[in-house]
C-alpha cells in the first residue's frame, strides 16, 4: 500500500496556503514543569477544526472539469463544514450527508457555507452519500480515507516541526485516523526523536484494540456512539490504519469524565473553547502521565465546534 510521504504533505502545504490558518503553538505556563506543554489550536480554523486542511487540499487537487460536477461528503460535522467551505471558495456545489444526531451547531455551520445538508441515521450516511454521487455525477470527498486528505491534515505536523523542532511528544486524537496519519508522517520524518501518541475515548477504543491485534478491529457503531466525543466515533480505513501502524508509537484512552475535565481546563486555563473530541489529547496529558514520555509536549486541540448546551453543562 502506498503511504503518504513528506513530499506529499509539502505539496499540500503549497496548495492550501492562504486557505487555511497557520495555527501557532501556544505555550501553557500552567502545565507541569518537567512536561512543558504547547497547544496546537486547530479550533481557530475558519470552520473551527483541522478538517479544513484536508478538504482544501483534496478539492484544490481536482481539475476544473471535475470541480464543475460538485462534491459530496459524509461527516458528523467538522469534515462537513470543511468541505462546504472549501467548495464555496472554489465555486463548487456541495451536498453533505450528516447523522441526524449531529450537534445543531455543526449542521448550522455547514449550511452557512452554502452546502445542501442531508440528515440521515448514522448507519446510513455512507450509503446515502454514494447514492448522491451516482445521482448527481459528483465526486465523493471522504473524511479521511484518501491520500489528499491525509496529506492536507499532515500540514499541521509540518508546522509543529517548524515551530518546535526539539518536540519530544505529540498527542493527537484518533478516530478515522486521517489527522494522526498526516501529523505522524510529518513529525516522524522531521523530528525523529519525537514520540507520537494517538488518544481516543475509552468508549470508542477500536484503534487501540486494532494496533494491539495487528489488524483493524470492528466496534459496533452503537458502541462507538456512546462517547461524548462525537467527532471520534469513526474507525480507521485500511489506508489510515496502515499509516497508524507506521507512524504512531502507541495509543492511550481516556474516559468521558476526563474529556470533560480537559474541556474545562482548556476554557479556564488555556482560554480556548474545545469540543469534546478536541480536548481528548489534553485529557491524556492530564490523566495518563504515567503512560507517557516526559518532556516537551504538543497537544493538538483538533476542533472547537461544541454545542452550546454541552459546553454549558461541562463548564457548569
Amino acid at each position: 500500500m502506498q503511504l503518504v510521504s513528506l513530499d506529499d504533505i509539502r505539496t499540500a502545504a503549497d496548495r492550501v496556503r492562504g486557505q487555511v490558518l497557520r495555527t501557532p503553538l501556544l505555550p501553557a505556563p500552567w502545565a507541569d514543569a518537567d512536561r512543558p506543554l504547547w497547544l496546537k489550536p486547530e479550533n481557530l480554523q475558519a470552520t473551527g477544526a483541522f478538517k479544513l486542511r484536508g478538504a482544501s487540499n483534496a478539492l484544490a487537487a481536482l481539475d476544473e472539469r471535475t470541480r464543475q460536477k460538485g462534491v459530496v461528503a459524509y461527516s458528523s460535522g467538522n469534515h462537513a463544514q470543511a468541505v462546504a467551505r472549501a467548495a464555496q471558495l472554489l465555486g463548487m456545489p456541495a451536498h453533505i450527508v450528516m447523522p441526524d444526531s449531529t450537534p445543531q451547531v455543526k449542521v448550522d455551520g455547514t449550511r452557512l457555507y452554502g452546502a445542501e445538508v442531508v440528515l440521515v441515521p448514522i448507519a446510513e450516511r455512507e450509503s446515502t452519500a454514494h447514492r448522491l454521487v451516482d445521482e448527481l455525477g459528483a465526486v465523493l470527498v471522504p473524511p479521511f480515507d484518501h491520500p489528499d486528505i491525509i496529506a492536507g491534515q499532515g500540514t499541521a505536523g509540518l508546522e509543529i516541526a517548524e515551530d518546535l523542532p526539539d518536540v519530544e511528544l505529540v498527542l493527537v486524537p484518533v478516530s478515522g485516523g486521517g489527522l494522526a496519519s498526516g501529523i505522524g508522517t510529518a513529525v516522524t520524518a522531521l523530528c525523529p526523536n519525537a514520540t507520537v501518541i494517538g488518544v481516543e475515548p475509552e468508549l470508542a477504543a477500536d484503534t487501540a484494540d486494532g494496533l494491539r491485534a495487528g489488524h483493524i478491529v470492528e466496534w459496533p457503531v452503537e458502541d462507538r456512539g456512546r462517547t461524548i466525543a462525537d467527532g471520534l466515533r469513526a474507525q480507521p480505513s485500511e489506508l489510515t490504519f496502515a499509516h497508524l501502524q507506521t507512524v504512531l508509537d502507541g495509543v492511550v484512552t481516556v474516559s468521558d469524565d476526563e474529556i470533560r475535565e480537559a474541556m474545562r481546563v482548556l476554557a479556564t486555563r488555556g482560554r480556548l473553547v474545545a469540543e469534546p473530541s478536541g480536548a481528548v489529547p489534553l485529557a491524556a496529558y492530564l490523566h495518563r502521565s504515567g503512560e507517557l514520555p516526559r518532556g516537551r509536549t504538543v497537544v493538538v486541540v483538533s476542533g472547537g465546534n461544541v454545542d452550546r448546551a454541552t459546553l454549558a453543562d461541562v463548564l457548569g
